[in-house]
């Protein structure tokens, strides 16, 4: 049995384990299976391969996307290029090769949200961890001038620095954070959502719940918005690809 799984902490968010579940089944692929492996340190996953000698893949999730670096033998030039892994593949000797298909699923899926003169846009991506590094690669291969808003990163854009004009003018702007993600539902970025407007798109990495309150005040505005749904079935996909190369 080939055994491939997810790491992250917390993991009641996740739709990955349901997602590979359904494809194996559909596909009638019997000889696999897919698992959750909450982990609240990352030490544990040492533990995780060592007890799990059949695991021949696994995906990273937050917060963990550059946190597993260090437990690498080696990246493809994907991960070294986004600089976060989201996908582990387990080779012999138990030797570990991150990739990132995050850049893949973001990209694919934002160019099917955007027009097709969108290089000349400029974006603000919302948050700085592991899913961010992705989108900024993305947004680097199709030259889409960005942003970074933090919280917290001294040096970065900070919410309360964003002026109307900032918003009028980044008609691009992505939510990598993990607000209003389930079952914290309630929350979101704290914008000014009346400076937005139909010529804005509103690209959130969460997808769980379908409709963020992100995406739900950017769609009142008339801006289009898009959910991660689509980016996890390209990220999950492109990862399957991988572990079978």
């Amino acid at each position: 049995m080939k055994r491939f799984g997810l790491i992250g902490f917390p993991l009641s968010h996740s739709f990955s384990k349901k997602y590979f579940s359904a494809k194996f089944e559909k596909e009638n692929i019997l000889d696999c299976v897919y698992e959750n492996f909450e982990i609240p340190k990352i030490e544990q996953l040492t533990a995780i391969l060592k007890n799990n000698p059949d695991l021949k893949g696994l995906n990273v999730t937050i917060p963990y996307k550059q946190q597993v670096l260090p437990y690498l033998d080696s990246l493809d030039a994907s991960a070294e290029f986004v600089g976060a892994v989201n996908v582990i593949k387990i080779g012999s000797l138990n030797k570990l090769k991150g990739y990132n298909s995050d850049y893949y699923g973001f990209m694919e899926s934002l160019k099917r949200m955007l027009p097709q003169n969108f290089s000349s846009m400029k974006s603000l991506i919302l948050g700085t961890g592991g899913a961010a590094k992705a989108v900024e690669g993305a947004l680097k291969t199709l030259q889409i001038e960005y942003q970074y808003v933090s919280r917290q990163k001294e040096g970065i854009l900070s919410y309360d620095q964003i002026t109307p004009d900032l918003i009028k003018s980044h008609k691009l702007i992505i939510n990598t954070s993990p607000l209003g993600m389930f079952p914290k539902t309630e929350s979101c970025p704290d914008l000014d959502y009346s400076f937005i407007g139909p010529e804005h798109f509103l690209f959130d990495l969460v997808y769980n719940p379908e409709v963020t309150l992100f995406m739900k005040k950017g769609s009142e505005q008339g801006a289009t918005v898009k959910n991660g749904l689509e980016m996890l079935h390209l990220q999950a996909e492109k990862a399957w690809e991988i572990w079978n190369a």
